[in-house]
């Protein structure tokens, strides 16, 4: 961390960020540091700008190579420094997941969205809870997040997935209409893959805060980019309905055999294509 102060530093806080829903009427591409698990925020950051991204999403998590929320907590000034350092490239969001549990798990959050605030990110994605998890319990939860960074004038979705609470548009309906302020990071992915037929989830469209884009089928969460289902042109005029005007983030993990950056630079050309 003592390398990115000196870099920002020295760089300075070039960046111009406006918040999300300030870029303009029209919906833009970004994609996920994650999409690099195995490089630094740094290289990841780098790596997408050469695959000329124009705004990203930074992962939070415990197990990557990357920012960690515990790291946040610890040294809030220095992550907040290599948040800043983007070349020029703007934050779509934050997806924080927090393996700490207790009131441990509130601090990390809580020194998340304060960095989001310092870093003018203005939308904080996390997973919501595993399938069997009392539903109340989980309202009173995704209330305490909402209200830590409504403190700091950020956003909270949660993401939509598989074997999660989340895999049911019906009960993120729900949640969202009981915990006002919460929304969605719609991943239709998850609504294909192992689907026993495509679930709708028109219902949720209004809820929308972010959008994780990568081609799927039934039986495979990932494949090529134009093998799978996921109708994006579709996705886009729906949102629109909505006036859905923030990011739609690539969440590509690298296939074995397969050149990660060309099906990287692939994706973007095709979400762009349509805008």
């Amino acid at each position: 961390m003592n390398e990115y102060l000196m870099r920002s530093s020295a760089h300075g806080d070039s960046t111009n960020r406006a918040e999300v829903k300030d870029r303009g009427a029209s919906v833009f591409v970004a994609a996920s540091t994650e999409c690099f698990p195995e490089l630094s925020l740094v290289d990841s950051i780098e790596r997408l700008g050469d695959l000329e991204y124009s705004a990203i999403e930074i992962a939070i998590n415990e197990w990557g190579q990357q920012l960690k929320p515990s790291q946040v907590l610890d040294q809030l000034e220095a992550a907040t420094a290599m948040c800043r350092d983007t070349h020029r490239m703007d934050i779509a969001g934050f997806f924080v997941r927090i393996n700490a549990t207790g009131d441990e798990f509130y601090r990390q959050f809580q020194a998340c969205s304060r960095m989001a605030k310092a870093a003018k990110v203005v939308s904080i994605t996390v997973p919501s809870a595993e399938l069997g998890t009392p539903f109340n319990e989980e309202v009173e939860h995704l209330r305490r997040l909402v209200d830590i960074a409504t403190v700091d004038g950020v956003l909270v979705s949660i993401k939509t997935e598989v074997g999660r609470l989340s895999q049911d548009p019906d009960t993120i309906q729900v949640m969202c209409d009981n915990v006002k302020g919460l929304g969605v990071t719609l991943d239709p992915s998850h609504y294909i893959y192992q689907a026993p037929s495509n679930r709708g989830y028109d219902q949720l469209l209004k809820y929308v805060y972010s959008v994780h884009l990568r081609d799927t089928t039934k039986d495979t969460l990932q494949v090529r980019v134009g093998q799978g289902e996921v109708e994006y042109s579709k996705l886009i005029t729906q949102l629109r309905r909505f006036d859905y005007r923030r990011g739609l983030v690539v969440d590509m993990a690298a296939i074995e055999g397969v050149d990660h950056n060309s099906e990287m630079r692939k994706i973007r050309l095709l979400l762009e294509s349509l805008l």
